[in-house]
């Protein structure tokens, strides 16, 4: 009994620090979001606001001549549900394929797939671009949309879920004449779904966060989406840590409040056997 109240207790307090060092950062940006630039420059590391101030906010939200954050948001919200509505698409296609449907090399071919999450991403930063570029794309919602449309780890993760569905389901429904394409829909969407709901939640946060792409093919600051943009706050306010930390607060919060809404649903999807009963 004592050691597994010692285990208990230092599994508490391993996850009690990880905690305070996610949550730290979170709340010292959002009491930093309330102070004045002059107190920050002034009076150094301070945990309160000298003087409680939202200025920041309506300096960051409201001007619209250099930093139209609204537009920002537009284009991050567009790109991110589209990108996660075609992931899906193209995920549970391609994951059906190489679970069920026999073709000649099918195994190979899926090794080969997985063979390429070996090489970083950024070594096909030039090529990707040079295809982007050559099919007009630059500076538009489709260069942020379309690469990161079939995203290999997705694929294997619902492949690996649909093992575990019983091939039963898919010879009952063949003899009574069913399609592979009606069982795909009928029979094998419904019990996909808590993976599905991972790969989801998975796909609209790496839209939205991802910098480095976007970065890339966007140079026009009208349709860039908010996680660069926050790269042009932070120089057009220079040194001003209040108002770059004020922007950075307010580009999390979809994220934060996605996570709010369905935290239920992903941590019960995150049980991947729990797609199949009986």
């Amino acid at each position: 009994m004592k050691k597994k109240s010692s285990a208990k207790m230092v599994s508490f307090l391993f996850l009690l620090v990880m905690g305070l060092l996610w949550v730290i950062p979170i709340l010292y940006t959002f009491l930093t979001s309330f102070k004045l630039e002059a107190d920050l420059q002034s009076n150094g590391f301070t945990i309160l606001p000298i003087h409680w101030v939202i200025t920041n906010y309506q300096d960051v939200l409201f001007n619209n001549t250099s930093a139209p954050l609204a537009k920002w948001f537009m284009n991050s919200f567009i790109i991110s549900i589209s990108q996660t509505i075609l992931v899906l698409i193209v995920v549970s296609l391609a994951a059906f394929g190489y679970a069920r449907m026999k073709f000649k090399g099918r195994n190979t071919l899926f090794l080969f797939l997985m063979a390429t999450m070996m090489f970083p991403s950024v070594v096909n930063l030039i090529p990707l671009y040079k295809i982007i570029d050559s099919l007009g794309w630059v500076n538009s919602y489709l260069a942020a949309i379309v690469p990161g449309a079939a995203g290999v780890f997705n694929i294997f993760l619902v492949r690996q879920f649909l093992m575990g569905i019983p091939k039963e389901f898919d010879e009952s429904a063949r003899v009574d004449g069913a399609t592979d394409f009606q069982i795909f829909i009928r029979i094998i969407l419904p019990l996909i779904k808590p993976v599905l709901t991972v790969v989801a939640l998975f796909t609209f946060t790496g839209a939205w966060n991802d910098f480095l792409w976007p970065s890339i093919v966007f140079n026009d600051v009208e349709k860039m989406p908010i996680t660069p943009g926050l790269q042009l706050i932070q120089g057009m306010y220079a040194l001003d840590i209040a108002h770059a930390l004020t922007a950075a607060l307010i580009a999390i919060v979809p994220t934060f409040v996605l996570y709010l809404l369905t935290q239920k649903y992903f941590i019960e999807s995150l049980s991947l056997s729990s797609g199949v009963k009986g």
